[in-house]
C-alpha cells in the first residue's frame, strides 16, 4: 500500500513552522536543506539561499514536510482547503498535541468528547494550518 505524507508550503516561514512541529511532536528532522545549498540555485538572491528547499519531519510512521515558495512559484496561499488531522494514541497524547498545536493559534472546536465516541478538537495554528486532533476511545477508555 502507498504512504501519504504531508507537504507544505510556506512564504518564507518554514523553519520557524517546523521548529514549532518539532517543539509540538518531538523527533529530529530527518533532512533540512536550504536552496543555497542545492545545485542550480546560483544566481538566486542572497535572502532567498537561506530559506529552506526541503525539511523533514517524521510523525509517527508519516513524514511531516515543507518548503519556502520562492520566484518563480507563487505565493502560498493559506486557507480553508485542506486540514491536518492527527491520530493520538491516548487522551493524555491528543491533550498535549491539541495545546502544542493551538498556542498562539486558534482554536476552531475544542478538544471534546465527540458523540461519535471519541475526543475530538480543531485548531488553526499559528501559521495558518488546519488541524484536527482525534483519540478514539476504545472499550477500556470508556
Amino acid at each position: 500500500m502507498a504512504t501519504l505524507n504531508t507537504y507544505l508550503n510556506f512564504n518564507g516561514n518554514t523553519e520557524e513552522a517546523f521548529n514549532f512541529y518539532k517543539s509540538v511532536f518531538g523527533g529530529e528532522f530527518l533532512v533540512v536543506q536550504r536552496f543555497g545549498d542545492t545545485p542550480g540555485c546560483d544566481g538566486m538572491p542572497s535572502t532567498d539561499k537561506e530559506k529552506i528547499m526541503h525539511i523533514a519531519l517524521p510523525v509517527g510512521p508519516n513524514i511531516l514536510m515543507g518548503t519556502d515558495v520562492t520566484q518563480p512559484m507563487p505565493a502560498a496561499t493559506l486557507g480553508t482547503g485542506i486540514s491536518i488531522s492527527v491520530d493520538a494514541a491516548s487522551e493524555e497524547e491528543a491533550k498535549a498535541l491539541f495545546e502544542g498545536l493551538s498556542a498562539g493559534g486558534t482554536v476552531t472546536m475544542p478538544l471534546e468528547k465527540a458523540f461519535w465516541g471519541a475526543l475530538f478538537g480543531m485548531a488553526t495554528d499559528k501559521y495558518g494550518i488546519q488541524w484536527m486532533v482525534n483519540h478514539d476511545y476504545d472499550k477500556t477508555d470508556k
